[in-house]
């Protein structure tokens, strides 16, 4: 069997990554959003680049929002911002 590379696309910035140097963001069946670090949670999911500014521009065109069909608040996009980025630092 062929070793394949899984590319996703990055939701803000629209960079091809492999799968795993982005970030899962993941709503479940019961709508609840968060940060899926395993990136094997069941739902539906958007992939970001592990960069600040694709954060912030993903926040400030709410694109979860289009591309997971359900509306985020700005309340939710900061415990997002604390997952993502106060693990790496």
């Amino acid at each position: 069997m062929k070793n394949k590379c899984l590319t996703r696309t990055c939701i803000s910035c629209r960079a091809k990554k492999d799968k795993k140097e982005l970030i899962r963001i993941v709503k479940n069946k019961d709508g609840v959003i968060k940060v899926d670090l395993s990136q094997r949670l069941e739902g539906r999911g958007a992939y970001i680049c592990e960069d600040k500014n694709c954060f912030d521009k993903m926040q400030k065109g709410n694109r979860l929002k289009s591309t997971l069909k359900i509306s985020v608040d700005n309340k939710k996009y900061e415990e997002l911002r604390g997952v993502i980025f106060d693990r790496t630092e």
